[in-house]
């Protein structure tokens, strides 16, 4: 069982950044593939951006050169590190866990870009 908690989430103004952490308990976090999700209302939940064991990493297209992730398997966790905002980065942000067929969820924090 993995549990996964999700904070730096906010109200930043367009062009301001935030970092999101996610905290994750179990001992085997380092062999979890690791990504941020996010879902703004009326959307599909949509991968953001995922890290694998070995540290390499995928963007979707519309954070590519905005958006970092990284992890820190000493300390089980892992972040997000969002530049440049827009709005349209509104959403819920969600942190997941996967390994194999076995998935586990955050629950979610709230990224707000307005001005």
């Amino acid at each position: 069982q993995v549990q996964l908690v999700e904070s730096g989430g906010g109200l930043v103004q367009p062009g301001g950044s935030l970092r999101l952490s996610c905290a994750a308990s179990g001992s085997i976090f380092g062999s979890y593939f690791m990504g941020w999700y996010r879902q703004a209302p009326g959307k599909q939940r949509e991968l953001v951006a995922g890290i694998i064991s070995g540290g390499s990493t995928n963007y979707a297209s519309s954070v590519k050169g905005r958006f970092t992730i990284s992890r820190d398997n000493a300390k089980n966790s892992v972040y997000l590190q969002m530049n440049s905002l827009r709005p349209e980065d509104t959403a819920a942000y969600y942190c997941n866990a996967q390994l194999g067929p076995t998935s586990y969820w955050g629950q979610g924090t709230q990224v707000t870009v307005s001005s």
